[in-house]
């Protein structure tokens, strides 16, 4: 009688987890589908009150009043090399940082490693009139450069494998210095090929961020031709009125590629987020 009744028991719970996990599901899939369906709903239909869920007819011009409205060629193309500098960047930075602050010995590396976790702690957006101040300066705003610029430096990717490189037994290192290496060897040809899954991690999280990156690029990059595809679509955003539908399918456009990517790279992305969990 027991085994039965914990058996029913555990049944229970399944159907409930079941349950609970289809709800969590339906709930963030529904914005999407929402977007996508009012993109393809007129102007009047998808401000109606109360709001219809299914098109009365499907509105495909659309997305050509959105591809008009947008150089969306030209914002894919800057927001892909915001994307590739920035996680560059951020990897190489990052590790040589987190490596130096897990393995090695040097005056100042509590205080300088404090700095970076008081940067972290920080919210980003009071660094946004330094960083366009000295953007202006250097003369480089409405740039790829400008975008980059922000991310050149990541203070959660220093953190982050910091911590992967204090996982690392150091007789490793030590193994590869009485083997003839020199600082730099030992790190990019033994200990830095030992954090490929928190490289790809890292790589997942700062591609994710900047491609969301929304404020600084409205701020450092004043020409449409120089914008993200974040920033881009803010501008379909009338003062008083804003046409739903268009602004609807140019978030789907703009949504595609890393949709693309993430269906290419989805077991890469499981196993980053993993190991950070993991971590």
């Amino acid at each position: 009688m027991k085994n039965r009744s914990l058996e029913a028991s555990q049944k229970r719970m399944t159907v409930i987890t079941y349950a609970a996990l289809i709800i969590g599901a339906l709930i963030m899939v529904f914005p999407f589908v929402w977007m996508i369906l009012t993109s393809l709903k007129t102007v009047p239909e998808s401000m109606q009150v109360p709001p219809t869920i299914l098109p009365k007819e499907l509105i495909v011009s659309n997305f050509g009043e959105a591809m008009k409205s947008l150089p969306f060629l030209k914002l894919y193309l800057n927001t892909g090399l915001m994307i590739f500098f920035r996680v560059i960047c951020a990897v190489a930075f990052s590790s040589m940082a987190g490596y130096a602050f897990a393995m090695l010995e040097f005056r100042g590396k509590k205080l300088l490693f404090g700095i970076v976790l008081v940067q972290m702690s920080l919210p980003s957006q009071i660094f946004i009139i330094p960083q366009y101040q000295m953007v202006a300066k250097m003369g480089l705003a409405n740039t790829i450069f400008a975008l980059v610029f922000p991310g050149i430096v990541s203070a959660f990717g220093v953190f982050f494998l910091r911590q992967t490189y204090m996982g690392i037994p150091k007789e490793i290192g030590e193994a590869a210095y009485l083997d003839g290496c020199n600082q730099w060897q030992t790190f990019y040809k033994v200990m830095f090929p030992l954090t490929g899954t928190s490289v790809a991690a890292l790589t997942i999280f700062t591609a994710v961020f900047a491609y969301s990156d929304l404020m600084w690029p409205l701020v450092v990059n004043s020409d449409l031709n120089m914008m993200t595809l974040s920033s881009g679509l803010a501008t379909l955003r009338g003062q008083f009125t804003t046409n739903f539908p268009v602004l609807m399918a140019g978030s789907l456009l703009a949504m595609l590629p890393m949709v693309i990517l993430y269906l290419i790279f989805q077991k890469q992305f499981i196993e980053g987020i993993a190991s950070t969990g993991g971590k």
